[in-house]
């Protein structure tokens, strides 16, 4: 089942191993108002979404990544390529399998048996991904036109990683649209319930 799994967590995994410059840097913010409180003071009387404490935590966990590139950089100076940069540096924490063109699984959705083709993160999780820090860009202060995770560059990244992960597993993620049987037996229901439900 792990081919097909859509929800991999990258941002977990990047807090736990830079968990050691975690202690010193929780406090210091990229730019712009501190909404999203560091991720030790998750006490707060006020119950957050789980979208809102994914978004928290995807925002620190960016924030983390410019303080550990090298050379460190700041909010204001990140651009899109600095955001693709990420994106490929999360692959590694991937649990999604797609494989080579060379691979005798390439376009199968359930091979049958394991290869050695690499674990990437799902372009499910990544779109999510950039979704919430575009977001989160723009709550701490940043304008939307100078949004790195909006960038072109970005977007076009992530058709790409779709297109070809979707050619690579045999998936299309057009079908997931496809959710209405539950009308038709909403349909069969109403049409054997008496007429006199017309009365609302």
């Amino acid at each position: 089942m792990e081919h097909n799994q859509e929800v991999d967590s990258p941002n977990s995994v990047i807090q736990h191993h830079h968990h050691n410059h975690n202690n010193n840097n929780n406090n210091t913010m990229l730019a712009g108002n501190n909404n999203y409180p560091a991720s030790s003071s998750s006490n707060s009387p006020t119950t957050l979404s789980r979208y809102e404490n994914q978004k928290r935590r995807d925002w620190n966990t960016f924030g983390q990544y410019l303080r550990n590139h090298r050379p460190p950089l700041s909010l204001t100076r990140c651009s899109g390529a600095h955001v693709l940069e990420f994106l490929r540096y999360l692959d590694q924490f991937g649990k999604t399998k797609v494989h080579n063109q060379m691979c005798p699984f390439f376009g199968h959705p359930n091979p049958p048996a394991p290869c050695p083709c690499p674990l990437r993160q799902a372009w499910g999780s990544l779109d999510a991904l950039i979704g919430r820090l575009r977001a989160a860009y723009e709550e701490n202060g940043g304008k939307p036109e100078t949004n790195p995770f909006g960038a072109r560059a970005v977007r076009l990244y992530l058709r790409d990683v779709r297109d070809s992960q979707a050619k690579a597993r045999g998936i299309s993620y057009e079908k997931k649209k496809r959710k209405k049987p539950n009308t038709q037996q909403q349909q069969q229901s109403s049409s054997l319930a008496p007429a006199t439900a017309t009365s609302s």
